[in-house]
């Protein structure tokens, strides 16, 4: 499957240059060679098997690779990210694992290129703080997410009342369950 490209010369400035991007990798394939915690980790996310989750901000794919496993063989797994290496290494784990149910969408600005209404679960994980328009961004994870869906998002590396706030401020979505790992919200 190949990647949804949108016009990548609107890139907002979210996007981490390359260098960085491969610095983040190397670090998080060693942080999981050595903690590997992110198969427990997705178990917490409520993500069953036949279900749509979109791995918002996916990076190198170590958080879809895991949540491909959950939704099973009638499941699927969108790995969004703005950034081209995130899209190839996705791409890459595809094929190395022969994890056709995952499908990279390389994401323009606050623009996924996704159905409105396709995500039963939409994951954003240590990616917030990154984000420079949250409630934009916010929105357009409501609008690909189902009305009954779930947004699994955690603060990243800024201090978990300012995720909490940008949340409420949005107006969309309303955090219905709070754990040292993450939030869960539903559309409101």
């Amino acid at each position: 499957m190949g990647a949804i490209r949108r016009g990548a010369e609107k890139r907002e400035t979210e996007r981490m240059s390359d260098r960085s991007f491969q610095m983040m990798t190397l670090f998080m394939w060693v942080i999981d060679l050595f903690i590997p915690y992110i198969k427990k980790r997705v178990r917490g996310f409520g993500i069953r098997e036949g279900m749509t989750v979109v791995d918002y901000g996916c990076g190198p794919g170590r958080y879809a690779t895991k949540i491909a496993e959950l939704v099973g063989e009638e499941g699927k797994v969108y790995a969004a990210d703005i950034h081209e290496l995130a899209i190839e290494a996705v791409k890459k784990k595809i094929e190395k694992h022969h994890l056709r149910k995952i499908g990279p969408v390389l994401v323009d600005g606050y623009n996924s290129g996704l159905p409105n209404n396709i995500a039963d679960v939409v994951c954003a994980i240590d990616m917030f703080f990154l984000i420079k328009k949250p409630t934009e961004f916010l929105l357009e994870l409501k609008r690909i997410t189902k009305n009954d869906g779930i947004l699994v998002i955690d603060e990243g590396h800024q201090p978990r009342s300012v995720a909490k706030e940008n949340i409420r401020d949005s107006g969309c979505w309303d955090i219905v369950e709070e754990s040292k790992d993450h939030l869960k919200c539903r559309p409101c």
